[in-house]
Order: structure tokens, then sequence, then C-alpha cells
């Protein structure tokens, strides 16, 4: 038995659509697009910024932030790369963002690398060169201090954020049919 979703419209003069079908609020904020990959069917909210121009210092191009297919970055979330001091040298790092990742509204995001099937609630905030493993979940309003990792089928809640419980099998499955259903779902609105 099979429970239909609603279809989640948007104003289609509001997003820009990628050849590889992402779609991109243009209330969105994107910062040095030259260093941010996407890798299709992903979808940037209004009021999410990604900051692809903090990147290491030097000439030529780097990938500062990469996202890959179906992820979905909520509304007023921060994506920006980790920093650190380091031989008396400041600098950003690469950040990585695999499949199936759903990022929820008004989180900040700082993390290394987050794995595929991810789902990071609404309002947490993700420190600086946080790893996130496979099929993990982060819980509402959860701060991950820096340095922090979450291992693969776990769920982490909490100030600071802390292991709660391991997360079935099936997570993968229901976490890759969720974010495939969202993009399905997320359609524009149809001219009046």
């Amino acid at each position: 038995m099979s429970i239909s979703q609603p279809v989640i419209y948007y104003n289609k003069a509001e997003f820009i659509e990628t050849d590889t079908g992402n779609k991109v609020s243009r209330r969105a904020t994107i910062s040095g697009p030259q260093n941010i990959i996407l890798g299709g069917k992903t979808i940037i909210s209004s009021g999410a910024v990604i900051r692809g121009d903090l990147r290491r210092t030097g000439p030529g191009h780097a990938v500062v932030i990469q996202l890959g297919r179906y992820c979905i970055v909520g509304e007023n979330c921060v994506v920006r790369p980790p920093c650190k001091t380091y031989r008396g040298n400041f600098n950003y790092y690469p950040m990585k963002i695999e499949n199936h990742v759903h990022i929820g509204s008004g989180s900040v995001i700082e993390a290394a690398t987050i794995g595929n099937h991810v789902q990071i609630g609404k309002n947490c905030i993700i420190g600086k060169f946080v790893v996130i493993k496979d099929c993990a979940r982060i819980a509402d309003n959860t701060i991950l201090p820096d340095n922090t990792v979450v291992p693969a089928l776990a769920l982490f809640s909490g100030v600071p954020g802390r292991f709660v419980e391991d997360l079935p099998e099936t997570t993968q499955e229901l976490v890759e049919l969720q974010t495939k259903q969202y993009y399905q779902r997320f359609q524009p609105q149809e001219a009046a």
C-alpha cells in the first residue's frame, strides 16, 4: 500500500533548472559557482547560501564544494567549507557531500564529508571537519562539535550531538526513495 505525497509547487520564475536537472532558487546565494559541482537533480532552496568562494589561496581552479545527485539543501541553509590555521597559514579545505543527502532548513554545514543517504534535520550546526558516514541521521536542532565522526547507520541528537541509536538496515533504501520522491514532487506551479 502506498500513500501518495502531495506535490510541492514552486514558482517557475524563481528557480533556474540546469541541463542535469538541478533546480537552484534565484533567491539562493551561490558564491564562487566555478568552484561548486552539483551532481544533478539537486535542489537548492530559497535563502540558501553556498560559499564556493572560500577556497585555498593560490592560483588555479579548485573544487571547493561538491554535491552529489538528489541532494536537497533546505531554505536558509549555509554550506561553507571548513577552515583552519595550519603551520601559521589559514586555509579552507574542500567539502564533499555525496548522493541522496537532505539538509533541513536553517542548518549551517562546515563538514569535511557527508556520506550517501544522510538526513540532517532543521536548524542543525555541523562543525568544522565533521565526517558523517553513510546512512546516518542528525536530528533537528543538533549541534555537532568540530571534528566529530558520525558512524554509518547512527542517529545523533542533542547539544552537543551524541549517539542515540542504531538505524535500521533499510535506511539506505528509505532515504533514497524519499529524496527521489521529493525531487519528483517538486514541480513548477502551473500558470493561471
